[in-house]
């Protein structure tokens, strides 16, 4: 018999580091079965998963990360430098001293030192805050280029696992026809060319099928790196793969993400140049306190002065620097003049490459679109002459047996309208899948990728 008794106070947080202790072993033991399962074994994953995993475990987009942390603690710092600084030590001797040290002996002495007036630095803090949105646009930058990668690549393992079901089908009906071949040959109805022939078309059928294989493992493996899932335990899923638009070379160019960080490193370049140029002859204004805490330990100083020496001591004041001649300053001006047009290269040419890059594409995909749309007329034609063969076998051709008739439709017809159509929608698959990687490629030059990720994670 249960009993139904309330627990008490005593046994509801035994119950309670109970079940938690359960919880915790179901979740190591699937994460262990997850990551112990067989290569065999698949399971089915959408396109947005694979997308999310694949920027999560880039080691492009952590290192872009770091770089973002990088450049906001460079602002940071930069705008820090007007925020009093407050350092603090001890000045006690270690061995008597013998006449004046220039420096009295101290218990103890803190210093205050900020930053008060500097045009050049505000020039840095605006170099620092451009090096920080470049920092960001180089890492949506990356995640956009692993969403491509990853998009592609699952799209493509979806497009080579539809190919390999019609090439094994294609497999099967050439083996028929090579049988129905060497049987013909056999009773002298054929030529021995004509058996050949089906064998050659077997055997080519079996190396495209290895290629389509190799071709899948490659996928596979490029896939379980992406997302660092294991190999093979990827299962495709196509309800998931949401329709790429038309997108073509006219469509209003944002820029994507690696050309504005570009831009935005020669801005920060320029800026920081000239902080450094106007460094080189305008003043600095900075603020100082210090408190000295004196000690006659182990030392005569008092002796020195006509009074003794007060043990405390503050002392502030403005300290203004006026650059006159610096020779130093204006060896790094250059050189921050050089870095800033140097960048400013790098920006105007990443812009071409990006200008014609689109350009390349806009005229592939016009040319794409024809060859899948010419693809997908052969695949419909090839499918009505096989529908048309399978009657005429059904029913016959209805010609008769006269002068002048068709002869009639032998299983031979059959097994290569059949090769035909599983050929046909190869093609027609294959151009489809180019057609998608060239959309997808435009639409990251022209700066609409964020357009693809919101449609995938919307599906």
């Amino acid at each position: 018999m249960i009993s139904s008794r309330p627990l008490t106070n005593c046994e509801r947080p035994r119950v309670g580091l109970a079940r938690s202790r359960i919880a915790v072993w179901i979740l190591v033991g699937g994460a262990a079965a997850l990551i112990g399962m067989p290569a065999g074994l698949h399971a089915q994953v959408s396109l947005a998963t694979v997308v999310d995993l694949a920027q999560r475990n880039s080691t492009g987009v952590r290192a872009a990360q770091a770089d973002v942390n990088k450049a906001s603690a460079v602002l940071s710092e930069s705008k820090d430098s007007v925020i009093p600084s407050v350092s603090a030590g001890t000045g006690l001797p270690v061995f008597p001293e013998i006449g004046f040290t220039g420096s009295p002996p101290s218990i103890w002495n803190a210093t205050v030192q900020a930053l008060v007036y500097s045009i050049p630095q505000k020039r840095y803090i605006d170099a620092a805050r451009f090096g920080l949105h470049a920092a960001s646009a180089r890492l949506k930058d990356a995640r956009e280029q692993v969403a491509l990668d990853a998009s592609t690549a699952y799209i493509e393992l979806d497009a080579v696992n539809q190919e390999l079901n019609a090439a094994h089908q294609q497999g099967q009906f050439s083996t028929r026809l090579a049988d129905i071949e060497q049987q013909r040959a056999e009773a002298g109805v054929d030529a021995l060319s004509e058996w050949l022939q089906a064998k050659l078309t077997v055997a080519e059928i079996k190396l495209k099928r290895l290629h389509l294989e190799a071709r899948r493992s490659v996928l596979e493996k490029q896939l379980a790196i992406l997302t660092g899932l294991p190999q093979g335990s990827i299962r495709i899923d196509h309800a998931s793969i949401p329709e790429i638009p038309q997108v073509h070379g006219d469509l209003s160019a944002r820029g994507p993400s690696g050309v504005h960080a570009a831009q935005l490193i020669a801005q920060s370049k320029f800026t920081q140049s000239r902080g450094d140029e106007e460094s080189t002859y305008l003043p600095e204004l900075r603020f100082y306190m210090q408190y000295n805490r004196n000690t006659n330990l182990l030392n005569d100083v008092s002796s020195f002065f006509a009074k003794p020496l007060p043990p405390n001591n503050l002392s502030s004041g403005i300290s203004i620097q006026v650059p006159i001649f610096d020779m130093g300053r204006h060896a790094r001006a250059k050189e921050s003049a050089a870095d800033a047009l140097r960048a400013t290269v790098e920006a105007e040419q990443a812009e071409k490459q990006n200008e014609l890059a689109i350009a390349d594409l806009s005229g592939s995909i016009r040319e794409l679109d024809t060859q899948a749309e010419i693809a997908s007329l052969k695949q419909q034609i090839a499918n009505e002459q096989l529908k048309t063969v399978l009657t005429q076998l059904e029913l016959g051709n209805g010609t008769g047996s006269g002068p002048g008739s068709q002869p009639q439709t032998s299983p031979k017809a059959e097994q290569q309208a059949r090769i035909d159509e599983r050929q046909r929608t190869e093609d027609a698959l294959d151009a489809g899948f180019e057609l998608a990687k060239a959309r997808l490629s435009l639409l990251r030059a022209l700066g609409h990728m964020d357009d693809w990720l919101h449609e995938l994670h919307g599906k």
